[in-house]
Parts: C-alpha cells; structure tokens; sequence
C-alpha cells in the first residue's frame, strides 16, 4: 500500500501540480489551509507532510506545531517562496522540520528529496516501535521485580513476623527522607524494595520474640536461613540495584563501616537513607524496652553524625518532628502509629 502524502498550500495551482506529481507513488490528500490539514491528520496516518508556509489562516510551522504530537511519525516538509530564516531557524532546532524547499522548485530534484523523506519515516517507525517494545520491556521487568520482592518479603514474614512489620516501617520512613530531599521516582522504588528485603540479607533488625525464646540451635539455624536469603537476594540479577543498596548499609560515613570501607558520599545515597531509616525504626520502637522518643533518638543519632550517619540526612530527619515549624506531625502519626497488632502487641502476646 502506498504511503499517504498530504499536501498543504492555499493556492489551488501548487496543489494541483504537486499532486500530478507525486500521485503514481503516494495516496495523495490535499488541503488548502491548515485547519483543513489538521481535520485530515486526525482522521489518515500520513507519511509525509509537505506545506507552504505562507497561508492566510494558519502559517505553515504552526500547522507543524499543532500537528507534531498528533503524528509523531511523520516527516514533515515546509515549501517557502520567502525568506522566513527566524521562523526556519527555528522549526529546524525543534525538529519540526525534516527538510525545506524553497520555490520555485525543480520537479526532479523535489521528488528525490520526498522519497528520502520516505526513507526517513520508515526509519522513524522503527525507531519509534523499538522504544514501545523495550518501554514494554522496562514495564514488565519491573512487574518481575515486584513479585520477586513481594515473594521474599513474604518468605521473611514466615521466619520472623516482628522483622517483617520491622521492615514496612523501615521502608516508610526512608521514604519520608527521600521524599524530601527529592530522589527520582526509580531511586524511590529500589528503596522500597531494598527495605522490605534488608533483612534478607542478614541485616540486623527486632526479633523480639528470638531474643527471648530461641536456642542456640534456633539461632543457628536462623543465622543459616539468613544467609542462604542474602545468597538468593544476590542471585537474582533483576534485583541487582536492590542488592548493591542493602550491601551497603553496613557502611560508615567515616570509613569505619563494612564491608568495603567506603567513606561519606561513596556510601550510595540510598544505603544511608536506609541505613538511617532502620536505626531510626529501631530505636522509636525497641520492643522488649520503653520506646524512646523522636527528640530522644535525635539526641542519639546527632552524636553519631559524621560519624556512622550522613549529617545531612541527620538534618532532614531532625525536621520530621513535632516542633516543625510547618505543623508537620510526628513520623509516627504520619503513618497511623502502630496497630494493636504491631511489635509490642505481638510481644506481649508472646509473652502471655
């Protein structure tokens, strides 16, 4: 099937020629203004536009303004007897224009030119299906990494209740540090990720109930099954960003850390997000003893700025607090605080 071409120019002789012209390789449509083109976009797939510039109602690159989104694929062609070079200059950094001809033109010369055109927008189509097909493909690996991570989280709900509800608290206030200092909505995913999976990777976290009633073959058994997650966290390349975060967290913003001895800024900004997050998570809420306050925890974390924390995530997560001047609520209120059913309800169940 031949390609549509859609001639646009408010004198019916240009028309009329250009058509004669082009007719024996192309569908070829005409309009005589460029709300007459617009009405025939929305209505045919056109391969290639050519237009005049000078027209009464609408010029020629407004027509291509109006129309660029509305068929991204088409090669567009501008057809000028005057010299416009602002407007040219112009449609050509915006990549409106793919080529333009100035009148009178040579009948020969304009149709090699078109049929380049052609050639431009089978190329454009392909490039436009491979960006479909691998935004499709982006799509469904993250589908993937989703259910991975809703999988392992759930293994790690199994072996330890009190860790898992650990971890969504891990995850939310990670993200209230993110938010305000503004990562991408990626970086915000793989963060998330990385909490819920944190202590897959034998990352340290309440487990309350063990601490009390576990034996020491418990406990070695549970150190094995940690390890053997950390090892099948790793294994799975979809979770690579995940993994390199929670690999991480150990670190120091000193240097002091494991398992590399990275320092400050080489720490990746989100393992000290998280690193921060799971400190914080686990000092409000002890469990086996009385919670300490938001205040009371800044107290601590302050002492330990520049040092095991990044200072300056010390100062967002200072201004999480009750006395925030914009009337912010506590970080607890602002996730509902703990169900009944959280870790000291749970402990104390336990412990009946």
């Amino acid at each position: 099937m031949n390609h549509k071409l859609l001639i646009v120019d408010d004198e019916t002789a240009n028309l009329r020629l250009l058509e004669r012209l082009f007719s024996r390789e192309f569908q070829c449509l005409t309009a005589s203004s460029g709300p007459e083109a617009i009405r025939l976009l929305e209505k045919h797939d056109i391969a290639i536009l050519i237009t005049d510039q000078r027209m009464p109602e609408m010029t020629g690159i407004e027509l291509l303004k109006q129309t660029a989104l509305l068929r991204p694929h088409m090669v567009r062609i501008l057809l000028t007897g005057y010299t416009d070079v602002e407007a040219l200059v112009e449609a050509i950094n915006s990549g409106l224009v793919y080529m333009y001809i100035t009148k009178p033109w040579n009948n020969e010369d304009l149709k090699i030119r078109v049929n380049r055109a052609c050639e431009h927008y089978e190329n454009n189509k392909k490039r436009f299906a491979l960006a479909d097909a691998n935004q499709r493909l982006l799509t469904r690996l993250e589908d993937v990494k989703t259910s991975i991570t809703t999988a392992l989280s759930e293994m790690l709900e199994i072996r330890d209740p009190l860790a898992s509800k650990h971890a969504f608290r891990v995850r939310d206030y990670a993200g209230m540090i993110a938010n305000k200092i503004g990562v991408t909505e990626e970086q915000h995913e793989a963060l998330s990720k990385a909490a819920l999976l944190l202590n897959l990777a034998g990352i340290e976290a309440p487990r309350f109930a063990r601490a009390i009633a576990d034996t020491g073959v418990e406990q070695t058994a549970s150190r094995a099954q940690s390890e053997a997650e950390a090892k099948l966290l790793h294994s799975i390349p979809d979770l690579a960003s995940v993994a390199e975060i929670v690999d991480s967290v150990r670190e120091n913003y000193d240097g002091s850390g494991l398992p590399r001895g990275l320092m400050g800024e080489q720490i990746p900004l989100l393992s000290r997000i998280l690193s921060l997050a799971n400190e914080y998570g686990q000092m409000v809420l002890p469990g086996v003893s009385a919670a300490m306050t938001h205040e009371e925890v800044m107290r601590f974390l302050t002492q330990r700025s520049g040092k095991q924390f990044d200072p300056k995530l010390i100062e967002v997560l200072s201004h999480l607090s009750p006395e925030t001047q914009d009337g912010s609520p506590r970080i607890e209120d602002q996730f509902g605080g703990l169900p009944e059913d959280s870790f000291e309800g749970a402990l104390v169940e336990l412990l009946n």
